[in-house]
């Protein structure tokens, strides 16, 4: 049997975001029925609702799904965590990776939730610097660590395909709560992270 993936999208979201890229084409000087570009509309109309479905996600939500108890009290790190979102000022894609650490303080959490929050907020019409805040706010909030840290790294299609131009360019953002506020602790997560860093 044929693998079948199913995405189930609003009709008259759909619909309505299909119009507004068949406006667009059109305005751009393209022949919307032309072979090429008759389903542009509606593959584009569904691409926009994944790349911005964590609107509908609650990253505290997920996080408390899988905490649990334990006594551990030593340093967590996720890294190489991978994410793509969309610039909110161009609505272009910008894509890298993103470490995550945090400090039990009487909790740990499933693994895979820490990954699973990055999507959340990276699929929003985002900022780097407010993603990176948000992920961070998000794990010390919900999670309660004696701290967190989280490192960013991205490049930006916007650099890269328009304006300046600046294929090599990365961009890296970076919060601390708690226990990573002191710089011993800070200096420990960045050297661990550091062969990872450009």
């Amino acid at each position: 049997m044929s693998y079948k993936h199913y995405e189930e999208y609003n009709i008259e979201i759909t619909d309505e975001i299909k119009s507004q890229y068949q406006n667009i084409i059109e305005n751009i000087g393209e022949d919307v029925s032309r072979e090429g570009l008759i389903k542009t509309p509606e593959r584009a109309s569904k691409a926009m609702q994944f790349l911005t479905q964590g609107y509908d996600l609650d990253a505290a939500e997920i996080l408390k799904s899988a905490m649990f108890k334990e006594s551990y009290n030593e340093m967590v790190i996720v890294k190489n965590i991978e994410l793509y979102s969309l610039c909110e000022h161009h609505m272009l894609p910008f894509f890298g990776k993103a470490h995550i650490a945090y400090i039990p303080n009487g909790h740990i959490v499933g693994l895979s939730k820490l990954p699973r929050i990055v999507d959340v907020f990276a699929r929003r019409l985002q900022v780097q610097e407010r993603l990176t805040k948000q992920i961070l706010d998000c794990i010390n909030d919900t999670l309660k660590p004696q701290g967190v840290a989280v490192v960013i790294e991205a490049s930006h299609m916007c650099m890269m395909m328009r304006g300046v131009q600046k294929q090599n360019s990365v961009t890296t953002t970076s919060g601390f709560r708690g226990q990573f506020e002191k710089i011993e602790t800070r200096n420990e997560f960045l050297k661990l992270i550091s062969a990872d860093l450009s």
